[in-house]
C-alpha cells in the first residue's frame, strides 16, 4: 500500500447515507470480516448486521493480487458512487485509495457505523438469518479454550476434521481437540447415499454425538488430482457441508461450519497440530433417526418434484455436466442432465463451488447467493430440492438455503448416480436453450 497515492475522501454523515441509499448509482462497501455483515457482533456494536444494499468486501481481501477481478465480478464498477464502510476509519480509507488505485474516482468514507447507524434502531440492518451457524476462528477457538463464546450456550461440542478416504489429511495438521471424520462413516460406498438410520445411530454414537451436542465441521481445500481414483480426497471442507446436511438431517440441533474451512483458521495464525483427538463414545444419540426427514428425497420423490408446477429439482454441477460434454466423476459413465431440473451453477468441476464461495472459502454474500438461485426461478415460496452427482454439491446449495432461512428444501441424495444407473429413467445432453437430445 505504500506506492498508492493517499488520497482525501470525503467523510459523510449518516444522513447522506440514508439519501444516497435511495440512489441506484451508490454502491456500499462493507469491509468488516464476512460474519460481520452476516450479523455476528464482533466489535461494540449493539444490533448485528449490514446496511441494507451493501456488498460484503473484506479489507483482509485487499491484500489479494486479483482484488480488483472480485470487484468486478460483483458489478461493481468505475461509473458508481462507492461509500465505504467498517469497523475502523483508517481500513475503510486503505480501501478507498485502493479503489482509488483500481480507477475508481467517487469514493467516500462513512465512519459513523458503530457510533450512529447500529446505535439507532430506526436505521434498518440486514443478516443472514441462520448467521450463528456460521463461525469464524475465533469464536471456535474461544469455544475451545474456554468452553464458552457468542451465541453458544452448551456444555456439550464435538469438532470434525472432515475428509474423504483420506487419513493423512487429518494427520498432517489439524485443530487442536478436533477429531476425524471420514465420510464414508456416514454415506455408502456402493450408492453414495446417505446410510441407514441404524448405521447412522451407531456412527454418531462412536463419534461422540448425541442430538443435543453443537458440531462444529470443517475441512481442508486442496486442487484435485483427476488422475487418483478418488479425486474426493481433495474437497475436504465440501466433504465437511455433506456431512453437516447428514448430520441435520439425523436430528443434530445445533450445527455450525468452520467458515472458510481449516485455511480460515491458518489465516489468524493459529497453530495446528498432528496429534489426534481420540471420540469419546456415547450410549446414545438421544433421538430416533431421522428426526429431520423431509431434508433428504430419493428417487420417486425427485420424479414427483419435477411433475409439480411449483417446484424444482436443482442441479448443482458444472455446465459440462449440465449439457452432457462430460459426467463429471471418473466412476459415472453415462453423461447428461435429469430431464427439466434446472440449473444451480456449481462452478467448474464435480470438487469445486466456486459460485457460492468466496476465493478465501468463505461462503459467499448471501443476497448473490440468492440471486444465482431466484435468476432461474428458484425461489424460497417453492419447494426446491438441490442434487449434485453424489451428494456434496447439493449438500453445500442445501446448506446456504438453510442459513438463508428458506422452509421447503431438501437434497436429493441419490443425484445423478442414482438416476443414470436406472435404465427407465430419461436423460437429456446439450443446451436446453436449443435442440435437445432426449435418451
Amino acid at each position: 500500500m505504500s506506492s498508492i497515492q493517499k488520497i482525501n475522501f470525503k467523510h459523510i454523515t449518516t444522513e447522506e447515507i440514508v439519501n444516497s441509499r435511495e440512489s441506484s448509482n451508490y454502491c456500499i462497501i462493507d469491509v468488516r470480516p464476512v460474519e460481520a455483515y452476516n450479523g455476528w457482533k464482533l466489535q461494540v456494536e449493539s444490533r448485528g448486521g449490514h446496511i441494507p444494499g451493501a456488498r460484503s468486501l473484506p479489507i483482509k481481501w485487499f491484500d489479494y493480487i486479483d482484488w480488483i477481478e472480485i470487484v468486478r465480478e460483483k458489478g461493481i464498477s468505475p461509473d458508481q458512487n462507492i461509500i465505504i464502510y467498517g469497523y475502523d476509519e483508517a481500513e475503510c480509507v486503505r480501501a478507498a485509495n485502493q479503489f482509488a488505485s483500481g480507477g475508481y474516482r467517487d469514493i467516500q468514507v462513512y465512519d459513523h457505523f458503530l457510533t450512529e447507524w447500529c446505535e439507532n434502531p430506526e436505521y434498518p440492518l440486514n443478516h443472514l438469518p441462520r448467521y450463528k451457524h456460521l463461525v469464524n476462528a475465533a469464536w471456535l477457538k474461544s469455544v475451545l479454550e474456554n468452553g464458552k463464546a457468542d451465541e453458544f450456550t452448551n456444555n456439550r461440542h464435538v469438532l470434525c476434521h472432515a475428509h474423504y478416504r483420506n487419513p493423512d489429511d487429518y494427520e498432517k495438521g489439524h485443530i487442536q481437540g478436533a477429531i476425524a471424520l471420514d465420510t464414508l462413516l456416514l454415506e455408502s460406498p456402493e450408492t453414495w447415499n446417505r446410510r441407514s438410520p441404524e448405521e447412522l445411530k451407531s456412527a454418531l454414537e462412536q463419534l461422540g454425538i448425541t442430538h443435543d451436542t453443537t458440531v462444529t465441521l470443517y475441512g481442508r481445500f486442496s486442487f484435485p488430482d483427476n488422475n487418483d481414483p478418488f479425486p474426493g480426497r481433495s474437497a475436504g471442507h465440501l466433504g465437511a457441508m455433506r456431512c453437516a446436511v447428514i448430520l441435520l438431517y439425523a436430528g443434530v440441533e445445533d450445527i455450525r461450519i468452520l467458515n472458510g474451512g481449516l485455511q480460515s483458521w491458518l489465516d489468524e495464525g493459529f497453530e495446528i497440530t498432528s496429534e489426534p483427538t481420540h471420540p469419546a463414545p456415547v450410549d446414545s444419540f438421544g433421538v430416533n433417526i431421522p428426526a429431520h426427514p423431509e431434508y433428504m428425497v430419493d428417487l420417486e420423490d425427485a420424479k414427483r418434484i419435477l411433475a409439480h408446477k411449483d417446484s424444482n429439482l436443482v442441479s448443482i454441477r458444472s455446465w459440462a455436466e449440465y449439457i452432457g460434454e462430460v459426467s463429471g466423476y471418473n466412476y459415472i459413465e453415462k453423461r447428461g442432465r435429469i430431464p427439466g431440473s434446472v440449473f444451480g451453477n456449481c462452478g467448474t468441476d464435480a470438487y469445486h463451488m466456486e459460485n457460492y464461495r468466496n476465493l478465501d472459502h468463505t461462503t459467499r454474500e448471501f443476497g448473490e447467493i440468492e440471486k444465482l438461485l431466484t435468476n432461474v426461478g428458484v425461489t424460497p415460496e417453492k419447494m426446491n430440492a438441490f442434487y449434485c452427482g453424489t451428494g456434496w454439491r447439493g449438500s453445500e446449495a442445501f446448506f446456504n438455503a438453510w442459513l438463508m432461512g428458506w422452509q421447503n428444501i431438501a437434497l436429493y441424495d441419490g443425484g445423478w448416480f442414482e438416476w443414470s444407473n436406472d435404465e427407465s429413467n430419461p436423460i437429456e445432453t446439450g443446451d436446453p436453450n436449443l435442440a435437445t437430445d432426449k435418451s
